[in-house]
This record gives structure tokens, C-alpha cells and sequence, in this order.
């Protein structure tokens, strides 16, 4: 099994240069967190001599330190060097789901040309720290490949539709907004044709500046002008949820200032206000603790996957329900922050998983 990664390397160059300069921005960010050069030298399978003449040599580039030492207090990153590191940190939030669909598509074709090819699942499914784990674990099972792509709820569940991939991973909210999102779904799913697998609950609400400076607790506080918020783009299930939850409480989207502003990824969104190019956002709890943010909670979201009842049935994806059914897994999840495991591995049917409101309805649509 061939496996490919793909990453952005940042390059700078002034018009007269040769070739570009590289910066270790992953190494800055060691320096950013762990205040010491030698622990993310280390980290970095660097000496320390040769980390301090890297740092340097970038400093002398751009004409401005980049750290900073001071007395008792070890290194710290100048201004200058915080804005690199964030701006790496954008980078690879907002494209890491392109780069890692592209990577994937690219180990399909590749290992389907392989003597010895692996049974492959195709998962299409909203992005999720949760599916990133699950596919972290799946990677190493010998003789099963998955092909991995990020789109959004609605996209899964066509793709799933047309055969175009083997399991659909969707999200909709508990409480009051559920039956909208569900309804939103009508058409796509039939009870006599498919099954859904749980997986996870996750905590969504306001990813907000540590210490929360400016007070946000509730959506209406968005409606302040002075409030900068950044959105998810329209065509993702966190933005739906968003916009179901405005109406909710009779909120105006265009009030808020920042909602045409989008990133695409719960990760990309955190890193915006992270880098305090917004004040706030709405997302997934654990995308504001990856970056040192403060999480205000408004709604639990349940994440399944759905799939048509006779791929039950292929090793490949009873192999799938073992991890996820796994102890190791469950472990794994308990880790991510705001996530747990609930029914991870059980199947259920279109009824059992969605509620009595959905039984009695044709087998043309949910049921």
C-alpha cells in the first residue's frame, strides 16, 4: 500500500534572489509554544547550533528578529515571527482538507495499479477531527486502504446516492433544530436501502479570544459592529447550522459584522481568530482548544455514517466497525475535546437513528 502526503512549504523571495528562502515555520511554533530553542530543535531533528543559525539566517532576510530572549524568561517570537507562525497556521487549516482530498485521489489511482492492490472504502464525509482519527487508525490496517474525502453533508449524501462512495458521513444537531436539518436531507435516504453507524457527539458553539475579553456569550452579542466575526462557507453543514440557529432566535445574518467573511474549515475559522483577525466564530470546541482559544458551548451535534445496508456485509467494512467498536478508538476520541463516542460502531435503521417523526413515511423517502 502506497501512501502520499502532500504539504504546502512556504517560500519567500526578494525580486533579485536566486532562489527562495525556506522557513521552518513548524520550528518558530515549537519556539512559540515551548519558549525553549533546544526543545524544538529537538522536535525538530535539529542541533541546536544549526536551529540558531536557521533563525538567524531568517532574521537577516527580513530584516527583523524573529525571537527574543529574555532573562529568567526564555525565547519567546517577536511579533514579526507570531504573524508567520499564524499565518502558516491558516495555511495549513484552510488547505489541509484540499491537499489531503488531492493526496488521496492521487493513492487511489496509484495502488489500484498495484499487483497486490488493498480493498478500498470510499468515505466522503463533512470534515471532523473525529473522521481525521478514525482514518488515522484505519491507515493501519494491512490490505484495506481508505479514500477519504472531505464535502459537505449534502454532497455525501449524493455522492452515497450515485455510488460514488461506500459510506456518508453527516452531522445534525440535537434539540429543537434537528427536524429542519433532517428535513433538509428528504429525498436522499431510504429506509428500505440504507443503515446508519454512529460514531460521536460534538460540542459546536462560539470560538472566542482566550479569556473571552469582549464578553461573548450568546449570538446576539455578534450583532455588535465592534464584534469582528469570520463564517464557514455557505455550502458546509456548520454553516447551515449557523444560519438555522440565527433564524432560531430571530437574528439577521447581514447584521453581523464579518458573515460574509468565510474560511473552510472548523480549523481555518479558529486559526482566523486565533491570529486576531477576528474577534469570533462558531465551530467544533476542539478546533478552538488546538489553538489556545476559549469555547462557549450552544449546541451537541451527533456525527453518523451512512451507508446502504448490503456494504454491511464486505469485510472491508465490518473491519471498519471493529475499530470503530475498539477500546483503542473510543480512547482516541476521548482525547479530542468537546467529542465522544455514542453508538460508535452500532447500526441502527433510517427509524431507529432519526426518531419516531420520520416512521410512517414512504419507502421513497426516510422512513
Amino acid at each position: 500500500m502506497i501512501r502520499i502526503e502532500i504539504d504546502a512549504l512556504w517560500g519567500f523571495r526578494r525580486e533579485d534572489d536566486a532562489a527562495p528562502t525556506r522557513v521552518m515555520l513548524d520550528l518558530l511554533n515549537e519556539i512559540r509554544v515551548s519558549g525553549k530553542i533546544s526543545d524544538a530543535a529537538m522536535r525538530a531533528g535539529l542541533s541546536y547550533r544549526h536551529a540558531w543559525n536557521l533563525i538567524e539566517k531568517w532574521s537577516r532576510f527580513f530584516g527583523v528578529p524573529l525571537v527574543e530572549r529574555k532573562q529568567g524568561k526564555g525565547t519567546s517570537l517577536t511579533e514579526f515571527g507570531g504573524k508567520l507562525v499564524w499565518a502558516g497556521q491558516r495555511l495549513q487549516a484552510r488547505l489541509g482538507p484540499q491537499l489531503q482530498n488531492l493526496s488521496q485521489e492521487l493513492e487511489t489511482e496509484i495502488n489500484q495499479l498495484l499487483p497486490h492492490r488493498p480493498a478500498i472504502i470510499r468515505v466522503h464525509a463533512s470534515h471532523g477531527f473525529a473522521v481525521s482519527k478514525l482514518r488515522e487508525m484505519l491507515s493501519r490496517e494491512e490490505d484495506l486502504g481508505v479514500d477519504l474525502r472531505y464535502v459537505s453533508n449534502q454532497n455525501s449524501l449524493v455522492s452515497l446516492a450515485h455510488g460514488g462512495c461506500d459510506l456518508a458521513g453527516i452531522h445534525l444537531p440535537q434539540g429543537e433544530l434537528r427536524d429542519r436539518s433532517i428535513a433538509a436531507m428528504k429525498g436522499l435516504l431510504k429506509a428500505s436501502v440504507h443503515r446508519v453507524v454512529g460514531l460521536v457527539t460534538r460540542e459546536m458553539g462560539l470560538i472566542v479570544k482566550r479569556g473571552n475579553p469582549l464578553g461573548i456569550e450568546t449570538p446576539a452579542h455578534l450583532l455588535d459592529p465592534g464584534v469582528r466575526f469570520v463564517n464557514r462557507d455557505p455550502d458546509s453543514g456548520t454553516r447551515l447550522l449557523f444560519d438555522q440557529f440565527l433564524a432560531q432566535h430571530g437574528l439577521a445574518g447581514e447584521r453581523i459584522n464579518g458573515y460574509e467573511r468565510v474560511e473552510f474549515t472548523h480549523a481555518a475559522v479558529a486559526a482566523y481568530v486565533a491570529s486576531d483577525m477576528a474577534d469570533v466564530s462558531f465551530g467544533v470546541e476542539a478546533a478552538a482548544r488546538q489553538f489556545e482559544l476559549d469555547f462557549v458551548p450552544l449546541v451537541t451535534e451527533d456525527y453518523f455514517f451512512v451507508c446502504r445496508k448490503q456494504f454491511l456485509e464486505a469485510a472491508s467494512m465490518k473491519r471498519v466497525l471493529e475499530v470503530m467498536r475498539s477500546e483503542e478508538f473510543r480512547t482516541a476520541i476521548s482525547q479530542l475535546p468537546g467529542y465522544r463516542c455514542k453508538d460508535a460502531g452500532v447500526v441502527k435503521t433510517i427509524g431507529e437513528a432519526f426518531g419516531p417523526p420520520l416512521r410512517g413515511r414512504s419507502q421513497g423517502g426516510m422512513a
